[in-house]
C-alpha cells in the first residue's frame, strides 16, 4: 500500500452540510489523519461546533465574515483562520474555502445549541 493518497475534488460529490456544500477529500476508514473540503458557503450557513475536531478555513473566493464565538471576523481570499474545538462558527457571505479538518471529519461531532 503506497505511503499517500491522491484526490481530485472534480470526481467526489458534493454533500449538503451545515455551511453549504462541502466536497470532502480523504474521507475513507483508512485516514485518521485529516480531511481536506472545498466549500460552498450559503448565506443561511448555520452556527455549530465540534467537541474533537480543529479546523483550519483557507478563504478560496468571494468576501464576508465569520462569526466566531459571537465576534464578526471580515475574510477575503487567502484569509486563513484555525478554528478550534469548542468554537461556535459559521461562514457567511458567498463564499469558496478549503477546510482542514484535524482528526478526519465525523458528522457525529458537529454539535448546535
Amino acid at each position: 500500500m503506497p505511503n499517500y493518497i491522491v484526490a481530485h475534488f472534480d470526481d467526489i460529490d458534493a454533500v449538503q452540510c451545515p455551511c453549504g456544500f462541502a466536497r470532502r477529500a480523504f474521507a475513507q476508514p483508512d485516514n485518521a489523519t485529516a480531511t481536506v473540503h472545498v466549500v460552498d458557503i450559503q448565506q443561511d450557513a448555520q452556527v455549530h461546533y465540534h467537541k474533537d475536531h480543529t479546523e483550519v478555513y483557507l478563504i478560496l473566493e468571494g468576501q464576508g465574515h465569520l462569526e466566531l464565538d459571537g465576534e464578526k471576523v471580515p475574510v477575503r481570499p487567502f484569509s486563513t483562520v484555525l478554528i478550534k474545538p469548542g468554537c461556535r462558527h459559521r461562514a457567511v457571505g458567498q463564499l469558496r474555502l478549503v477546510n482542514i479538518c484535524i482528526p478526519p471529519f465525523d458528522p457525529a461531532d458537529e454539535w448546535f445549541d
